[in-house]
C-alpha cells in the first residue's frame, strides 16, 4: 500500500498552501496545519512530514524574503516548484446579502490585493487575519452574519459558504510561487533544467557582474535573483538566484567557474521547471 504524504503547510485546510500541495502532489496527500513558516521547517526537520509547501513570491506583493532565510538556515532541498493563479472571492454565511457586510477579514496579502474593491465600498471595515481560510472557518465557527472573508473556492467548500462576490482581486493575471522543500535531496527528476542558489560575493567593484556573466556566457538564463543582506555585516549580501538552462553541461560548467569568484556557494536545489500557471 502506497504512504500517503505528508505535507506541511502555512495556514489551515483550503488555504493557498493546501491548494498548491494539491496542484503538485494530487489529493492523496496529509496536510499539516502550521501556525508559522519556522514551524513548517521544524515539522520537517522533527520528521513529522516529508515535503514543505512555500510561498516564496506572488506577482503583486513581490518575494517573501524571511522564507529565503529560513531555506537557507535549515539548509533544505529545494526539489520543485508550483504556480498558483490566485483568485479571490467574498464569501459569507448563506442566507447573508452584500448590504449586511460591515466587515471584510483576510490575509494582509490578499486584502492589498483587493484594495481597489474595497476603495469602491468604503463602507466595509477591512480587518486582518492569519489566513485566508482560518478567516472562513471563523465566520462559519462563529457563525457571523456581518462578515465576509477573502478566500479561495476551496475555502468557501470546506466551510459552507456562499460566494457572494466573486474575483474581486485588482489584478486578474495574479500568481503565487511556490518551493517544495525536503529534508535532504534524494533522486533526482528524470530531467533537472532548473536550480535556485545562493551565494556571497567580495565587496568590489564588478564582483557580482562577473559570477552573473559566467552564467551568460554559458546559455544559462537568469530567471531571479534576490538579494539579502548579511544579519549584522555592513555591505555584505546573500544572493539567491533561480536559472534555468536547455544544456546541462554549460550549466555545469558555470557552476564550476563561479565557484572561484565566490563564497559560501551552495546549490540550494535543482529540479524540473514547473512554471505553468
Amino acid at each position: 500500500m502506497k504512504k500517503e504524504l505528508r505535507v506541511a503547510i502555512q495556514g489551515i485546510k483550503a488555504s493557498f498552501h493546501e491548494e498548491a500541495a494539491l496542484k503538485f502532489f494530487g489529493t492523496d496527500i496529509y496536510t499539516i496545519e502550521c501556525s508559522s513558516f519556522k514551524q513548517t521547517c521544524d515539522r520537517l526537520q522533527a520528521k513529522e512530514a516529508d515535503y514543505v509547501i512555500m510561498a516564496i513570491e506572488n506577482s503583486i506583493a513581490g518575494s517573501l524574503l524571511p522564507n529565503y532565510t529560513l531555506i537557507r538556515e535549515y539548509n533544505f532541498a529545494v526539489v520543485g516548484e508550483v504556480y498558483l493563479p490566485i483568485q479571490l472571492h467574498l464569501m459569507a454565511l448563506p442566507g447573508v446579502n452584500f448590504e449586511d457586510i460591515k466587515y471584510a477579514t483576510s490575509h494582509p496579502i490578499a486584502i492589498r490585493q483587493c484594495i481597489d474593491f474595497f476603495d469602491a465600498y468604503p463602507q466595509i471595515q477591512v480587518i486582518e487575519g492569519s489566513d485566508t481560510a482560518a478567516c472562513a472557518k471563523k465566520i462559519r465557527d462563529e457563525q457571523l452574519t456581518d462578515t465576509v472573508a477573502i478566500a479561495n473556492t476551496l475555502a468557501a467548500e470546506l466551510y459552507g459558504l456562499n460566494i457572494i462576490e466573486r474575483r474581486i482581486e485588482s489584478n486578474k493575471k495574479n500568481y503565487t510561487r511556490f518551493l517544495i522543500l525536503k529534508e535532504e535531496k534524494t533522486e533526482e527528476p528524470e530531467e533537472i533544467n532548473k536550480a535556485s542558489i545562493v551565494f556571497q560575493v567580495g565587496n568590489h567593484v564588478g564582483a557580482l557582474s562577473k559570477v552573473l556573466n559566467i552564467f551568460a556566457e554559458q546559455q544559462v538564463n537568469l530567471t531571479k535573483i534576490q538579494s539579502m543582506p548579511v544579519l549584522g555585516k555592513r555591505n555584505e549580501y546573500y544572493f539567491y538566484v533561480d536559472m534555468e538552462w536547455s544544456n546541462t553541461e554549460g550549466y555545469d560548467k558555470a557552476v564550476r567557474q563561479a565557484l572561484k569568484y565566490t563564497v559560501n556557494f551552495n546549490i540550494m536545489g535543482e529540479y524540473q521547471k514547473n512554471d505553468i500557471v
